[in-house]
């Protein structure tokens, strides 16, 4: 039996696993390769898949050659390594649902019309959606409908609307991209899921850094939530039932939004995996530090905290964490080369000690960006806990 072809694909298979899967516990040390460390923890049931057929074909052939024994032993080190989200998954459920009933209450979801839970996810993750995808309903959708123009900059917003014509809790979302880059359409499929639950949905759009620093970016976010309030009614938003929602730098500046003491009234914030502590950022980013955080800071901000101590501080939402602020969705990643999970932890601690609602979900496999898979293990945990959140938050008799 002529066994070279399946030497060659059981070295072409196992090379290929042991490579991707390897990144599940590798940190990228560079921007390039970040894509692989956000990336394959989110495919990891395929990747499984994958590992298990490399072991099976380099098992054929393990008597004749040491390169079927090196194919093998690559393919079970992949497999153990694309197990590790999977093999975590139900105690991090666990972990998840008494931390929504410690700030919520036991029974917060009898709480939630039924209407609402009926659209809701049926179970925090599904192997088969990982395969298949997750594909919101067809929604109304009006794109570009500008809502300022600072400094002679058009900013728009796409609107995402529930198929039927009705009155609906407002959800505004915000891209991240370091306050850099981006545009609404970077989220569209998270806001076409939202609406589908029953939203009116506002993706918003900002300035950019170093063009236009701080507080430039927060004061275009105030400037679409007043456009949303003036026009609540056209765009079938109940302007008194609004949450914000944002990811990395979108978060930062939802957060910063709400939490201003002339901020426009919002019921609730969710946070993915946003910056919170700008200096203590600075001071002690992560290792490694793929995106250069210190000069994305510097960029945003115009220096380091030791020349511009006052816009770290004001810029930074813990700084009004003390204060009487809406419930707060934080999600973290424990595995986050941008953002590290320890500051979410603090502003969390800083909230509850304040006497604030506030739920802190930490995903240990996830890397920084994870909703980017949106049918991943990751993403699918957070739309089951978010959609929960919100749906109690925006209840209409709270």
């Amino acid at each position: 039996m002529n066994l070279a072809p399946i030497r060659i694909l059981a070295l072409l298979l196992s090379g290929t696993g042991l490579f991707l899967s390897a990144w599940i516990v590798v940190p990228a040390p560079i921007l390039p390769l970040l894509p692989l460390g956000v990336g394959a923890p989110e495919i990891s049931p395929w990747l499984l898949g994958l590992n298990l057929l490399a072991v099976g074909v380099s098992w054929v052939g393990i008597r004749s050659s040491w390169l079927h024994r090196l194919a093998l032993g690559a393919s079970l080190i992949a497999l153990t390594l694309s197990i590790l989200p999977l093999a975590q998954l139900p105690a991090t459920e666990q972990r998840m649902n008494t931390a929504m009933q410690d700030a919520l209450g036991a029974n917060y979801l009898s709480k939630i019309p039924n209407e609402a839970q009926i659209r809701m996810r049926p179970q925090p993750f599904s192997l088969a959606d990982t395969f298949t995808g997750i594909h919101p309903p067809q929604v109304r959708h009006t794109a570009d409908i500008q809502f300022a123009a600072p400094d002679g900059v058009p900013l728009k917003m796409n609107i995402y609307q529930p198929p039927q014509v009705g009155k609906y809790p407002a959800l505004v979302v915000i891209y991240g991209g370091a306050w850099q880059k981006g545009n609404p359409k970077l989220y569209d499929t998270l806001s076409r899921y939202m609406a589908a639950q029953g939203y009116s949905v506002f993706a918003i759009d900002y300035r950019h850094a170093p063009s236009y620093r701080y507080p430039a970016q927060l004061e275009d976010v105030q400037a679409a939530l007043a456009f949303i309030r003036e026009h609540a009614t056209e765009y079938e938003a109940d302007a008194e039932r609004m949450a914000l929602l944002g990811g990395s730098s979108g978060a930062h500046l939802g957060m910063l939004a709400a939490y201003q003491p002339s901020a426009v009234p919002v019921r609730a914030v969710v946070n993915y995996f946003g910056p919170v502590n700008l200096a203590n950022g600075y001071a002690n980013p992560p290792r490694p530090d793929p995106l250069n955080i210190r000069a994305i800071l510097e960029s945003f901000l115009g220096g380091s905290p030791e020349k511009v101590p006052q816009l770290y501080r004001a810029a930074s939402p813990i700084t009004y964490a003390t204060q009487t602020q809406p419930p707060t969705l934080l999600v973290y990643a424990s595995r986050d080369h941008v953002i590290k999970a320890q500051y979410g932890r603090q502003m969390y601690e800083r909230l509850r000690e304040a006497g604030n609602t506030a739920i802190f979900l930490e995903i240990p496999w996830a890397e920084h960006a994870f909703n980017v898979i949106f049918h991943g293990p990751s993403n699918q945990l957070t739309l089951y806990y978010t959609e929960r959140f919100l749906a109690w938050a925006l209840r209409e008799t709270p």
